[in-house]
């Protein structure tokens, strides 16, 4: 089985970090026409402008913010997320139409599959978002320091990372701009000022 692979280096790592019989190839620029004889093709670049109409084969794209619906893409596209932390996970949320193929592919690079609606922050990144835009909310408002609110939540809730943590590995525009999106149907979501703050002084 040969995957081509679209990714920056901490992707890649964490992409072939479990020995297999897979062939890699990692591609700096992209086609499909390169690669006819690629059984899968995983595109984590999100920023990339690719026509995903030009292959049948499984094409998982790092798509977090943005849903297949709203990019059109065909049958054969898989969204998953590829942020920093995610791809390292034993068990990735996969939006789309997971078939036979797509198990096996998953089963060969050591993953579980957890299938999840086709919406914007899948499951697992909507949460953290929402955590670490409560934990600016108490820090804006001076609960606390950042130092003492990552310690808090790994203490009581042993969570691998403090919110201001996570957002440092996921990166604060991400976080962002997920919880705009989501914060046009629900006011919930709305950024917290600190974090707007943050966002502006970077």
């Amino acid at each position: 089985m040969t995957i081509v692979a679209v990714a920056n280096d901490a992707q890649w790592k964490d992409l072939t970090a479990i020995p297999s019989d897979i062939k890699w190839v990692k591609a700096a620029s992209f086609s499909f026409d390169e690669y006819v004889a690629a059984d899968a093709f995983f595109i984590l670049d999100e920023h990339s402008s690719i026509n995903y109409r030009a292959t049948t084969k499984p094409v998982f794209i790092n798509s977090v913010i943005t849903t297949l619906k709203e990019l059109n893409t065909p049958v054969n596209v898989l969204r998953i997320n590829g942020w920093n932390g995610f791809l390292q996970r034993p068990a990735w949320e996969i939006a789309g139409t997971v078939d036979d193929n797509c198990k096996a592919i998953a089963g060969k690079i050591g993953k579980k599959i957890i299938e999840v609606k086709d919406e914007p922050g899948l499951v697992a990144a909507t949460i953290i978002a929402m955590i670490i835009n409560e934990a600016y909310f108490a820090w804006g408002e001076n609960v606390s320091s950042k130092e003492e609110i990552n310690t808090a939540m790994k203490l009581g809730t042993n969570y691998p990372y403090g919110p201001f943590e996570w957002a440092d590995k996921i990166g604060i525009n991400n976080i962002f701009n997920l919880l705009h999106k989501l914060s046009l149907s629900g006011k919930r979501y709305q950024p917290a000022p600190a974090l707007i703050a943050a966002i502006l002084n970077k």
